[in-house]
């Protein structure tokens, strides 16, 4: 799976002599918390929620609410935006991208095809490719098999499962210590409970 195939190819930005003013109105309005920013077509920064929160006066300021809007009115984007910003092409694979993301502590990459900003994958675009990942949106039951990682023990269970003309909508493997795994099936059909019992009798450890 590719960052084109779960990326936010509509993205809204705001320039560097933007206010910031404009830039949180923007955020609370299309409800996001990130703004790349753009010069002359290019990127030339990204502006978060955070940035532009901790540019605002402190709660206990004694301005009045025409002053503080007076003086935000005079900050803009590029006084709070991050200049360098790490960026991944469409066809990075997902799981490099969320390394990446983990690794920097930041909450979004933006997408660059060459020079061109072609979308935005964020954190919660990850969690919308790990939740389809895990079948969550697939049909039929929920199966977990338990057991030993070994040499054809995924075509020894499925073998089992299509025996009853059941279709395998999603499989996710989760690695448990000492070479265990579990096998997370979504199971669509009939047969379903059939299948379970069979795979029971040959010895796996099945939970619904």
């Amino acid at each position: 799976m590719y960052v084109e195939q779960f990326m936010t190819s509509q993205v809204f930005t705001v320039k560097p002599n933007d206010s910031i003013l404009l830039a949180l109105d923007m955020m609370k309005s299309k409800n996001i918390s990130r703004l790349p920013v753009l010069q002359g077509g290019r990127l030339a920064g990204i502006v978060t929620d955070g940035d532009l929160r901790s540019a605002q006066p402190s709660p206990v300021t004694t301005l009045s609410r025409f002053e503080m809007t007076e003086l935000l009115a005079k900050v803009m984007v590029a006084d709070v935006a991050t200049k360098k910003v790490i960026t991944c092409p469409p066809h990075t694979l997902l799981e490099d991208a969320a390394a990446t993301m983990r690794r920097q502590k930041i909450g979004a990459l933006p997408v660059m095809d060459g020079e061109t900003l072609a979308g935005i994958i964020t954190e919660n675009d990850l969690l919308d490719a790990f939740l389809d990942v895990m079948g969550a949106h697939s049909p039929g039951m929920r199966v977990v098999v338990q057991t030993r990682d070994r040499v054809g023990v995924f075509q020894q269970i499925t073998t089992i499962i299509l025996g009853f003309g059941l279709d395998i909508t999603s499989m996710a493997v989760y690695h448990l210590p000492n070479r265990n795994v579990q096998i997370l099936l979504r199971l669509n059909g009939d047969g379903a409970e059939d299948a379970i019992a069979a795979l029971r009798t040959a010895g796996f450890d099945v939970s619904v």
